[in-house]
């Protein structure tokens, strides 16, 4: 008797288990562009500490996934974060900065609630002080196959980033490597030329549009 009813608690256990349901991991494709470059040698990097690379654009296009119980795919979002020193310069400390967060419009409510939590979770510090939220159509086109390296963001008129693939001719002292990390986690990164990053927006008191530089990332994500 004492069996059957062990192997009767354990089945019910089981089919507890089965019903939960499983965490969908949020995954997409990553952009990631400042203003110094980040593939570079170190005399160019040290030429540019504390007097650039204190601003920076990231985005998020998530092909799938849920954050907190809300569904987020097909949706992209961008912070624009200004710092207070050259980002990824161990030396100085670039905190407070300030950011600006634009969310997809084609989110609902409770998915622009959860985009705000999302970027929260995978940018940290970069944006604790959010200083504005905007909302407007944000599309990242990421290039594959013989375009891989070819991405283009563009979020309504308040921000651009268009990449390209670093070649031979990028190179220019022999000795680039690169120098400063993306500022989040990511997956499979690489290094790619900035043919323009502009923002346009309010906020952060400055606007910038910047041009040919080897100053992005692109990649992966999944948490």
């Amino acid at each position: 008797m004492r069996k059957i009813f062990g192997a009767g608690l354990a089945a019910l256990i089981l089919a507890g288990l089965a019903i939960v349901p499983a965490k969908a991991a949020v995954t997409g494709d990553y952009l990631e562009v400042r203003n110094a470059d980040v593939w570079t040698g170190p005399c160019y990097a040290n030429s540019e500490v504390d007097l650039t690379g204190k601003q920076a654009i990231l985005a998020w296009k998530i092909n799938n996934g849920t954050w907190e119980g809300t569904d987020l795919s097909g949706l992209t979002v961008v912070a624009v974060v200004k710092a207070k020193a050259t980002l990824g310069d161990p030396f100085r400390n670039p905190y407070p900065s300030e950011s600006v967060l634009i969310l997809d419009s084609n989110a609902t409510t409770q998915q622009r609630k959860a985009l705000v939590g999302f970027v929260k979770a995978r940018a940290g510090k970069l944006v604790e002080r959010v200083v504005r939220v905007e909302v407007a159509p944000v599309t990242l086109e990421v290039g594959k196959g013989a375009d891989h390296g070819i991405d283009v963001l563009k979020a309504g008129d308040l921000a651009v980033v268009k990449t390209r693939p670093l070649c031979q001719g990028d190179i220019m002292c022999g000795n680039e490597t690169v120098y400063y990390p993306p500022l989040t986690t990511v997956n499979h990164s690489m290094p790619a030329f900035s043919q323009e990053d502009a923002f346009n927006g309010k906020g952060l008191g400055v606007v910038w549009n910047n041009r040919n530089a080897r100053s992005a990332f692109i990649g992966t994500f999944s948490d």
